[in-house]
């Protein structure tokens, strides 16, 4: 068997639904879901973004804005999936009929419900740190010291509310599907045959979590709006905006080379975000890592890429 080895990029990622998870290899995607009666239900379809296979979405720092975006359409449609699982099993003639003729009226309820979640978001880690140095610097003369604040409020607000649901019944088990997702890529990634005890026995971090990402986009924009300086309120809630965008980009940057790359630096960047998955990964039980193998086996070879990767031996595997 082969020896042990670093970390090998294998191209594959996902995230945790409701008892379940989703994995996604290049525009393949899984959805493995724990059904009420205990089978597990994989859905296998294809995404290609929002924009498709333009050469444009793969430019550096704006290929990052429209993973972002995707990620966002593609977690809300697959979150749906799931969740039509445990809905009330009774549905009236009009809620059928509406199901039955309704594909594109979820379309747009989902692109309204990603909108707001975006709006929302910006807000609250965006706009209100802003908002609150921008009152207190009304007391403070200092420029700088209030630019530090921001981002310090920038930073508590964000944990704050990761380790707040973090306290919710419903979302301690999504985050142990959370556990579940990562230890299965870590455990490929390792050069592990894919299996319930290699799985368990692997690390629920993962460099490449989209927590490490959103993290990435806090600390970015703390230095970004640390240099930028301008005295009407006005232009300042403007200039926010326009570079959240430019911020997801450059965070995409980050992580992408980090979930590529094992240097010191690397290693060192990444430490932050492999912390607070602490907050968003639990360990998973052997039932959910049972599911999140079967989300990884409908979109991923894993046995070919052990053997190309590592050199292992069909007998091996």
């Amino acid at each position: 068997m082969a020896k042990r080895r670093q970390a090998q990029y294998s191209g594959i990622g996902g995230q945790a639904v409701l008892e379940g998870v989703m994995m996604k290899n290049n525009t393949k995607y899984a959805v493995a879901v724990r059904k009420p009666d205990g089978d597990i239900d994989v859905q296998v379809e294809e995404y290609k973004g929002v924009c498709g296979d333009k050469k444009f979405t793969k430019l550096p720092l704006i290929r990052g804005v429209f993973a972002f975006v995707d990620s966002l359409v593609l977690g809300m449609r697959v979150t749906m999936h799931s969740a039509s699982f445990y809905e009330d099993e009774e549905e009236t003639t009009e809620e059928t009929e509406k199901k039955a003729s309704g594909g594109r009226a979820d379309d747009i309820m989902m692109g309204i419900t990603v909108a707001v979640s975006v709006v929302i978001a910006v807000g609250l880690f965006m706009l209100l740190p802003f908002l609150i140095s921008d009152l207190l610097g009304k007391y403070i003369r200092n420029a700088s010291l209030v630019a530090i604040l921001e981002g310090i409020f920038r930073i508590l607000i964000f944990v704050g509310y990761i380790a707040a649901i973090s306290l919710m019944k419903d979302i301690k088990r999504l985050y142990m599907y959370h556990g579940a997702e990562h230890k299965c890529i870590n455990c490929i990634e390792r050069g592990r045959p894919l299996t319930v005890k290699n799985v368990m026995r692997s690390s629920r971090q993962h460099k490449r979590c989209g927590t490490s990402f959103l993290l990435f986009v806090v600390l970015v924009s703390v230095i970004i709006f640390f240099f930028i300086r301008v005295d009407n309120m006005a232009m300042k809630l403007v200039i926010r905006l326009l570079l959240v965008p430019v911020i997801a980009g450059i965070s995409y940057e980050i992580i992408r080379l980090a979930g590529r790359s094992n240097n010191i630096l690397i290693r060192i960047i990444s430490t932050p975000g492999m912390w607070m998955q602490r907050l968003t990964t639990k360990e998973p039980d052997e039932d959910m890592v049972a599911v999140a193998i079967a989300s990884v086996e409908a979109v991923f070879d894993w046995k070919a890429y052990l053997e190309e990767t590592f050199g292992y031996e069909a007998e091996d595997l």
